[in-house]
């Protein structure tokens, strides 16, 4: 089943939002490894000592993390009218939002001087969550491209067709 139709498919390939969002998805990507990596040394005693790395690469992420939902509501709001939530895109602002929160709660726990393994795992659950709605996106993604080139080759053999 197609998620754009004929205009919002225009809409979005002549968005710059459709740019800035292939820019950022791999650089949010990268603060992922990052962070998932700084947090793996760090609880097996590698080259890390310093809890405050968890932390740095957390905020990183949620930065990253903001920064792609809040352009990503420019985006939806070009291509489908609305802001966030638009029915096209539901499942995916709904797990950014669900990586949101346990990303913010990372904070609110930190904030709160709860223990460094609640916290450790507070930051790979994050990374879990982001993990799923980067997932979530990518298929769909792929899904929508699969549909646009079998689209595309429907209709050069219907116009084909047509000139016999």
């Amino acid at each position: 089943m197609p998620r754009y139709t004929p205009e919002q498919l225009a809409r979005r390939n002549a968005s710059v939002w459709t740019k800035v969002q292939g820019i950022l998805a791999p650089i949010q990507f990268v603060m992922f490894l990052a962070g998932l990596t700084v947090t793996f040394l760090y609880k097996q005693n590698i080259w890390i000592d310093d809890f405050a790395w968890i932390t740095f690469f957390v905020s990183l992420k949620t930065f990253m993390l903001f920064l792609i939902f809040i352009t990503g509501a420019f985006f939806e709001k070009e291509v489908f009218g609305a802001f966030a939530f638009a029915p096209e895109f539901f499942w995916e602002d709904f797990g950014s939002a669900i990586a949101m929160v346990v990303h913010i709660a990372y904070f609110i726990l930190f904030f709160m001087g709860l223990d460094e393994n609640i916290l450790i795992s507070t930051a790979l659950l994050a990374y879990l969550s982001y993990l799923i709605n980067a997932a979530q996106f990518l298929i769909r993604l792929l899904l929508e491209k699969h549909h646009e080139k079998k689209s595309n080759s429907s209709s050069l053999a219907d116009s084909l067709q047509e000139r016999v």
